[in-house]
């Protein structure tokens, strides 16, 4: 018996090699399309793509359960307007150039899986966002916006639709944990500007969930928010943070230095700054099993993970 295949674009990084494994444990034939083969794990095949138009990878697509788009430059930069460019340009060109190649083969994949951002939301402040509340203003709001509308626009007859906007990851790997979990540890971990803005977080763990439950139920369509059930502040984080590493108190750090701190790591300050307040509806409707539902375990898992 022919085992199922699935297509990961963009994933050569820390969540598309976290959802690589994880399919391949559950005997799926795994594929990623990556701009730099490198043969990074025994049993996965790579082929090369460049995340703007079809080529030697389209037929791969054919006949496969599903597609996941992970493809996308990364936003933890300065958002100049020619950065900004290239960040949308990055996610709407990889969407265009799936849309494509489905329409070259004779049996499309049986499900579409597009990685979005609940940065759709803007700058929420306090109110709560969930998959049925309007997009922001702001810069991260249009790049989701354009980034949807380019899905949305995709429709394949034959394939089921699904949309994650997905929230900040934590994982020992990559993301923003390390990073912060090394200025924790140096007394550097206090919460940034007024600590009041909220971060919509999700351990990797249950976000791979997400996505192998989103593939394998046939019933799930549409847009999905995929994050923790609990958003907490900036400060709250931070404190979690510094109770898992052990690190009792630093010092906050104020809007100025934020901005500044940015500037020298050639980063974007509203990153830190601005913040969603989202919840997972949907996926709390459909009962979604969340493994760590609740920040203070899901860090405790991660940082002992990491002292080990």
């Amino acid at each position: 018996m022919n085992r199922k295949r699935i297509i990961i674009a963009g994933g050569s990084g820390f969540i598309g090699r976290a959802l690589a494994k994880e399919f391949s444990a559950q005997d799926f034939e795994v594929v990623i399309l990556t701009r730099s083969p490198r043969g990074r794990a025994a049993g996965i095949r790579e082929m090369k793509w460049d995340g703007k138009k079809p080529g030697a990878w389209v037929s791969i697509l054919d006949g496969a359960e599903a597609v996941i788009n992970l493809a996308g430059n990364n936003i933890n930069c300065p958002h100049s307007p020619a950065n900004v460019s290239k960040i949308t340009a990055s996610r709407v060109n990889s969407v265009y150039a799936i849309a494509d190649a489905l329409g070259q083969i004779k049996s499309p994949p049986r499900a579409w899986v597009q990685a979005c951002a609940i940065g759709f939301y803007g700058n929420t402040a306090d109110l709560v966002r969930d998959e049925y509340s309007a997009s922001g203003e702001d810069t991260l709001a249009d790049i989701c916006r354009q980034w949807e509308a380019a899905f949305d626009a995709a429709a394949i007859p034959q394939t089921r639709m699904v949309a994650l906007r997905i929230g900040l990851v934590l994982g020992r790997e990559g993301g923003a944990l390390p990073v912060l979990g090394r200025l924790t540890k140096y007394f550097l971990g206090g919460a940034a500007g007024g600590g009041r803005q909220y971060i919509s977080w999700i351990h990797l763990a249950d976000l791979v969930q997400m996505f192998v439950t989103v593939v394998r139920r046939n019933s799930l369509a549409g847009t999905f928010n995929a994050v923790a059930p609990g958003a907490v502040t900036n400060a709250e984080f931070m404190r979690e943070l510094r109770r898992a590493l052990h690190r009792p108190w630093s010092p906050p750090v104020p809007e100025f230095a934020v901005r500044l701190g940015a500037r020298l790591l050639r980063s974007e300050p509203s990153l830190a700054l601005a913040g969603q307040r989202c919840v997972p509806q949907k996926f709390l409707e459909v009962e979604f099993p969340f493994q760590f539902p609740h920040l203070r375990p899901a860090l405790e898992n991660l940082c002992r993970e990491k002292d080990n």
